[in-house]
């Protein structure tokens, strides 16, 4: 009897690598995906150097049959999986930055991979706008915000770096299918209450990590009243609610979507762009196969979900998050009172910067001007967004009132270009992240808001709404199915895995410390930066002063949802490089945890070990065992220095001052990796395995 699948385990199962005839792919399962798609950005060189890395070892392998060896350039897999669109640091104009972008677009050209030069727009957006993002697929990027495809019924999720570069070589990664979470949507949303807001009321009302590394199924009658920017917008943010995915489904809302950009692409493309009309393209026909599929795009009658979550959309209004944190929302009634004066406002970001979002906001600030002292910015999801605004006058108007343009592209949203923070401003931003340092100085304020309160508060110089609301806190709902109690698997340590480690403790007394505060996305996208300059800038927006209080061989300990945020490898591999053998934390950010461990890097979960630190039980003063968030003062030191404790991997025990704490055994998958020293090198071995003598010339 076939088991009862959710949509996700539907998905996955369809996506899996190597499956049997009637095999399912179930939550938990590790399995090897092979998605339709691979994006990569800016991060495309870092990806390039990986592969080409692969490609090294299978080169110093092979031989040819006469026993002589013979060097292989290296080849992508399949050329029509990778897709790569240009957005992050587009502003960058200088020599290096625009040598890197060459190199970028010549290896795609070499390869014969999709390639969207700067200014096209940001990569999700691109994605979905080129037709790359269809319903049933499963579609991987390189970048935290890939779970914005699923607004369009696909199976959207970030990998990692290594993982993008193992695509580009084998057209295959491995991928563990997270628990699911299903979310009902009921209730109208009142009018000027979008999408921002119910992201936003999401984040705030359930923020104890109900669905932190789950996959979210958003289902209700009501859906079908939210356009598709608005699906995208709740879809994108997910990512910070601690979700992997957050799918809508296929209902005639996305189905006439599909179909407007069928039309467009029958009206022809936009010069310039590279891509085969096989790849990106499709047709009405194509939305109509899909259209008549679509009952295998439903979850089954009585399929199992960890946990079952009820938000009454008519009881939403518009709120804030912040300052510098997402999971803190403030009711915009409650914040008008407080006349918040701005120094900046940003409107842009692959969250809001459609067209949508500048229509509204352009009927906002239309005939009026942005407040003295306000500096408001502009920048539209892609061109083909800015040229319809400009179509229809709303860029004018916005222009016109004050707003400062910058390119389609990502920009100030992750602190590159113009437009930054500065220490002591407040600012209110339509995009994804306020974390401290993210947009600038780590001292400076930014608030999160949809965008017609960006445009408002622009005009009036304090953050508010151009509509008025009662305050209203949002019903919600949660069911949480009965806990079956899980048996602890015996731990086998396979050869070349350390069976003990012992050091000195480092609490890091925060939840929710993201890959900002871990390491700067000023750096992020710099090539030369070498292994020393990355354990240098280790947590330097979390605590500048880590560096000096730290030493190799120390031991990270934290609280949850650590290394939420950015995808960036480098909050990794920079606490490798600096000596750190491991962290240990109360819960990971699932993409945090998979590039440690594509990278070679050991972090495990040990909750009752934190609570430990947590309730001052190792000795420390309760200043320094408080966990620092985004609502209690900051203690005297940001990094305490702890007790020496020994961690015992064969036995699956941490001692601290005699007491032990167990936790569950690191799995030989997660082990491989880190004795082969990373994803690069488990790849690598595969190549070379299915490698057969090349005849000799």
């Amino acid at each position: 009897m076939v088991p009862s699948l959710t949509l996700i385990e539907k998905l996955a199962t369809k996506h899996a690598d190597g499956m049997k005839s009637g095999q399912v792919v179930r939550s938990g399962d590790f399995i090897t995906i092979r998605p339709k798609h691979i994006m990569t950005h800016d991060n495309t060189s870092a990806v390039m150097s990986k592969f080409k890395e692969i490609w090294k070892g299978i080169e110093a392998t092979k031989r040819r049959s006469d026993g002589a060896t013979q060097g292989l350039a290296p080849v992508v897999h399949d050329p029509r999986q990778p897709v790569v669109a240009i957005d992050h640091d587009i502003q960058n104009t200088t020599p290096e930055n625009l040598g890197k972008y060459a190199k970028i677009e010549a290896f795609a050209r070499e390869n014969g991979i999709d390639y969207y030069p700067p200014g096209t727009g940001i990569c999700h957006q691109v994605m979905v706008e080129q037709g790359y993002v269809v319903p049933g697929s499963m579609v991987v990027g390189s970048d935290s915000h890939s779970n914005l495809y699923g607004s369009a019924c696909c199976l959207g999720t970030p990998v990692v770096r290594t993982d993008a570069a193992s695509l580009w070589a084998t057209g295959v990664t491995w991928w563990q299918v997270p628990p699911v979470a299903r979310c009902l949507l009921k209730g109208k949303l009142q009018p000027g209450v979008v999408g921002k807001d119910v992201i936003i009321a999401l984040c705030g009302l359930f923020n104890k990590d109900e669905v932190l590394n789950m996959a979210v199924e958003f289902v209700g009658d009501e859906i079908a009243a939210l356009p598709m920017d608005q699906r995208m917008t709740i879809a994108n943010m997910t990512t910070e609610w601690g979700a992997l995915v957050g799918i809508f489904p296929f209902d005639e809302t996305l189905r006439d979507y599909l179909y407007s950009r069928a039309d467009y692409f029958g009206r022809g493309r936009r010069p310039g762009t590279r891509r085969s009309d096989s790849l990106g393209a499709y047709a009405r026909a194509d939305v109509d196969e899909w259209w008549n599929g679509r009952k295998h795009l439903q979850p089954d009658p009585g399929a199992a979900y960890a946990i079952e979550l009820e938000l009454d959309l008519s009881t939403v209004i518009p709120h804030v998050s912040g300052p510098n944190t997402v999971k803190t929302m403030v009711p915009l009634p409650e914040i008008e009172k407080q006349r918040m004066k701005i120094n900046k406002a940003w409107l842009m970001s692959c969250v809001n910067a459609r067209y949508e979002d500048i229509a509204e906001a352009a009927g906002i600030v239309r005939d009026k001007k942005v407040a003295a002292g306000v500096e408001f910015y502009l920048a539209a999801a892609s061109a083909e967004v800015q040229q319809r605004a400009t179509r229809d006058g709303h860029w004018k108007a916005l222009v016109d009132a004050g707003a400062i343009e910058l390119p389609p592209g990502c920009g100030t949203c992750i602190g590159l270009g113009r437009g930054t923070i500065k220490a002591g401003e407040v600012g209110i931003s339509a995009t994804n992240r306020n974390f401290e340092g993210r947009m600038g100085d780590r001292e400076g304020l930014v608030y999160l808001g949809s965008p017609a309160v960006v445009a408002a508060s622009a005009i009036a110089g304090y953050i508010c709404s151009p509509t008025p609301f009662n305050q209203t806190n949002g019903q919600i709902k949660i069911r949480r199915p009965t806990a079956k109690p899980q048996q602890r698997a015996a731990a086998s340590i396979m050869k070349g895995f350390p069976e003990r480690v012992s050091g000195r403790a480092l609490w890091l007394q925060r939840d929710n410390l993201n890959t900002d505060g871990i390491y700067s996305g000023k750096l992020t996208y710099r090539d030369d930066v070498t292994p020393a300059e990355m354990a240098a800038a280790s947590f330097n927006n979390y605590d500048p002063n880590f560096i000096k209080v730290a030493r190799a061989g120390d031991i990270v300990i934290s609280g949850r949802n650590f290394g939420t945020g950015s995808s960036r490898e480098q909050a990794a591999t920079c606490l490798k490089h600096f000596g750190i053998p491991c962290v240990i934390a109360y819960s990971f950010s699932e993409t945090y945890k998979r590039n440690a461990f594509n990278n070679g890097f050991v972090v495990f979960e040990c909750p009752e070990f934190v609570e430990h630190f947590e309730t001052g039980g190792t000795g420390l003063t309760p200043a320094q065992s408080k966990k620092r968030t985004g609502e209690t003062p900051v203690p005297p030191a940001l990094t305490v220095i702890g007790p020496e404790i020994e961690i015992d991997y064969k036995r699956s025990v941490i001692t601290c001052e005699r007491q032990k704490f167990p936790f569950p055994a690191l799995s030989v998958v997660a082990q491989e990796l880190v004795v082969a020293g990373g994803a690069e090198n488990v790849v690598k071995r595969r190549l070379a395995a299915r490698s057969e003598p090349v005849p000799s010339t």
